[in-house]
């Protein structure tokens, strides 16, 4: 195991690359292991003395066209989105912004209030007041200093025309997940509507968020809105692109694969050797440990111990190699690395299943996650004892015995 005083930059892009190789995108890993760990970086947040990394803050849009290797990240979040009129700016600074999970359309009186109206005059008043409540609404949004308003409903064209008045960005139908994260990447929150305590309408300031720019660009043949600088646990935009809607979806489990192991190795600060090294080191310190046992523990261990070899020969067999050799010689050099002070570094070989070879997989830099190994032990040690509790079955009789049963 590698501790976390050891952990530097490039062992993190290591541990990248290594669960990008056997996926499509194994042969950009270079490109690609640099842009998730930035992403991951972006996304770092302090919480009561504790360093966390949140892979939903990386936002993935898929857009067609171009190579794989043109695509970017983005330090804000993007959204597949445009404005809602072409009057709107399509650039604004220091940004407030605020997120809305209701329609904002010209008010009309609830359904069964009848109105009895003497004179015309009377119903264009009516009207005009519904156009006033309107725009009474937006300007409790405006004078707080908001000039962008996302909703995941629809803006009417009257509320369109107010906010161009006044320089705001109108963005609709935004998918309420993307806002949800928005609002946690910008500090505010999704509002589901302006109601106060007092019967009236108003808006907490605590809940607009805020970021630096925000801005309508062309991407592809698509426009997307990009946040910038956001001020809350901060975001980043992953800008895929690819030749169709198949190898982008492939490319983003690829990604999210990524994301998750440069997370864990953040989080914990501690890496192990792949290749079959763990598993061969398991299993040499558990056979010692077996034969120092007196009872019949001593075989549980021992069939403990030669399962774990499993993975390196399983490795082998699926690279066309020759298992038995590998095996045995990589269990010779990690027993080595147990009892020779000066074969200490052999602790570090494993599997090189293109060359067929026992190689220091630290300098090559096949590395993952403490934690996901430790995991994956633990998982399969519960699963064994589970299936040894069970002593007990059901046995159903067959068909015919059934038949005769009914017949008596």
């Amino acid at each position: 195991m590698i501790s976390a005083d050891a952990i530097t930059d490039e062992i993190i892009i290591a541990a990248a690359k290594t669960s990008m190789s056997s996926k499509i995108i194994g042969a950009e890993n270079n490109f690609f292991s640099k842009m998730v760990y930035d992403a991951m970086k972006l996304t770092k947040r302090e919480r009561d003395g504790k360093t966390t990394y949140s892979v939903s803050g990386v936002n993935i849009v898929k857009i067609h066209g171009r190579s794989t290797l043109e695509s970017k990240l983005v330090d804000g979040y993007a959204i597949h989105a445009t404005r809602m009129a072409q009057g709107m700016p399509t650039h604004v600074e220091n940004c407030k912004v605020a997120m809305l999970d209701f329609n904002l359309q010209r008010h009309r009186m609830q359904m069964g209030i009848n109105i009895v109206v003497k004179n015309v005059k009377e119903l264009e008043k009516i009207k005009k007041r519904e156009a006033d409540i309107t725009k009474e609404r937006i300007n409790k949004l405006l004078d707080v200093g908001v000039n962008c308003i996302m909703t995941t409903k629809g803006i009417d064209d009257l509320c369109a025309k107010y906010l161009v008045e006044r320089g705001c960005i109108g963005v609709r139908r935004v998918p309420k997940k993307d806002l949800q994260r928005l609002a946690l990447a910008t500090g505010g929150k999704l509002l589901l509507n302006l109601a106060d305590l007092d019967g009236g309408e108003s808006v907490d300031m605590s809940t607009i968020g805020e970021c630096r720019t925000v801005s309508e660009e062309e991407v592809g043949d698509r426009y997307c809105i990009y946040l910038r600088g956001c001020a809350g646990s901060g975001a980043a935009t992953i800008v895929l692109r690819g030749a169709n809607e198949f190898m982008l979806d492939e490319v983003e489990r690829s990604l999210h694969d990524s994301l998750m192991v440069v997370k864990r190795t953040l989080e914990t600060r501690t890496v192990v050797v792949g290749g079959g090294a763990v598993e061969a080191a398991c299993m040499i310190h558990l056979s010692d440990f077996a034969r120092t046992l007196g009872t019949r523990e001593q075989l549980a261990v021992q069939q403990f111990a030669e399962a774990l070899l499993v993975i390196p020969k399983t490795l082998a067999l699926n690279a066309a190699q020759d298992a038995s050799d590998l095996v045995a010689s990589l269990c010779q050099k990690h027993n080595q690395s147990q009892k020779q002070a000066e074969k200490a570094n052999d602790k570090y070989k494993g599997l090189d299943l293109v060359r067929g070879k026992i190689v220091d997989n630290l300098k090559l830099g096949v590395l993952e996650p403490a934690i996901s190994k430790v995991k994956s032990l633990r998982f399969a040690t519960e699963a064994a004892i589970t299936i040894l509790r069970i002593d007990d079955h059901i046995k159903m009789n067959p068909k015919q015995e059934q038949d005769q049963q009914r017949r008596r």
